[in-house]
């Protein structure tokens, strides 16, 4: 049987203009294509050698899945070869990635690993712990995508919320883990669709109604005022106010942010969770609590606040690490700074946003506040202004009830 393997790009961009790597099984000049799960720019790939380039940010790792693909594949194929001599480049394909018996778990690990890669490690540490639920629930690591029924998740959505003690939108992220690796491995072949548990008449996702509670304009207003603040509850309220000038940036992004992210008076920034390019005018009130921390500035690529100056931005880790440290000491503050104010409401970095949304109410267009909040849809930012509209709701019981 003359047949090779052989590790390419394929010309099928996703939504970022990145290129599948798949290996590609050839037999008497037919091919198939098994997806592998890793997208790259067509500019890092080295078509003559048929690796990723060294320019890629992480050429090593994924040089060295590569490797281990193809040899896992030849391995195979040399069984194959001693079995079968009559079997075409689609059968081979299906021999060697048979979709009945495949690991969930397996599956699920090189999922993970390219979150790794691609330094999504926020990402990383939730899904990390949805599959080690699922592993417990499971008591084994042998699970194949089509034990996964309708049946097995119900019974696996009760074992969140009895033996996890999970609330209901936490099992429905577990469960949301769950449907993204099934569907990675429909796309990528690991998987037939007859297997997939999930839609109409099946298990659906369907998240419980939360309410986003924020602060009004007059308990900001106690906020800004307040006095006998230690010094500690100053930079959280500094911290914390800078967030809601601007709309709500995410706590991550305002401790990431260095003064020359400052220009003609403006702000821009790449947004932590999506890459996003992002720039906003500096308010006044923005621009004074910058200028309260120029005394610390020596360079302009240092940073603003000073939470990520010993970070080391060559370690993902390291920064994410002391991201959560920054946001954890930052809340414990604001919980303080709550009570002397005598606010009842929660206090915390998220909560910046909601009071920017709370207070802009139905004054702001969607499509403008869609810029403001950075949300990439529309019907984003209209479900998520709806927690603070009610205008029209007051209005129409006072009208039934005032009579």
């Amino acid at each position: 049987m003359s047949s090779s393997v052989k590790v390419v790009i394929r010309k099928k961009p996703n939504e970022h203009k990145e290129y599948p790597l798949a290996i590609r099984i050839t037999k008497e000049r037919k091919s198939s294509y098994h997806y592998i799960g890793q997208y790259i720019l067509l500019e890092h790939w080295d078509k003559r050698n048929n690796r990723v380039k060294k320019s890629h940010p992480y050429a090593d790792n994924l040089n060295s899945l590569l490797l281990t693909k193809i040899a896992e594949a030849n391995k195979s194929l040399l069984n194959l070869q001693e079995e079968d001599c009559d079997i075409s480049s689609s059968q081979i394909k299906e021999k060697l990635y048979t979709t009945q018996s495949f690991n969930f778990f397996d599956f699920s690990n090189t999922y993970l690993e390219e979150l790794k890669v691609n330094n999504k490690l926020t990402r990383l540490s939730s899904e990390k712990a949805y599959l080690g639920n699922l592993l417990k629930f499971n008591k084994s690591k042998n699970l194949t995508f089509k034990e996964i029924n309708v049946k097995y998740l119900n019974q696996y959505k009760t074992f969140l919320k009895s033996k996890r003690s999970l609330n209901e939108r936490s099992a429905i992220n577990n469960l949301i883990f769950i449907r993204t690796i099934f569907n990675r491995a429909i796309q990528f072949e690991v998987t037939k669709q007859e297997f997939y548990p999930f839609g109409k008449h099946k298990i659906k996702i369907k998240f419980p109604e939360t309410k986003k509670i924020g602060l009004n304009h007059d308990e900001i207003k106690k906020i800004e005022d307040l006095k006998n603040l230690s010094d500690k509850e100053i930079h959280a309220r500094n911290i914390w106010l800078f967030s809601f000038y601007l709309a709500g940036i995410r706590a991550a992004d305002v401790f990431k942010l260095k003064w020359n992210d400052i220009s003609d008076g403006r702000l821009n920034y790449e947004m932590d969770k999506n890459t996003k390019k992002v720039t906003l005018k500096m308010p006044e009130q923005a621009l004074k609590i910058c200028n309260s921390y120029l005394k610390l500035k020596q360079t302009k690529d240092d940073f603003i606040f000073p939470e990520m100056k010993f970070a080391d931005f060559n370690n993902p880790a390291d920064v994410l690490s002391k991201i959560k440290a920054a946001n954890r000491k930052t809340n414990k503050y604001l919980k303080s700074i709550a009570v002397k104010a005598e606010i009842t409401k929660s206090l915390t970095m998220h909560i910046s946003r909601h009071s920017f949304g709370n207070i802009a109410g139905d004054r702001i267009s969607p499509l403008m506040l869609q810029k403001l909040y950075r949300h990439s849809h529309l019907s984003t930012t209209i479900g998520y202004q709806g927690n603070f509209i009610h205008k029209d709701a007051d209005d129409a019981l006072d009208r039934v009830i005032n009579f």
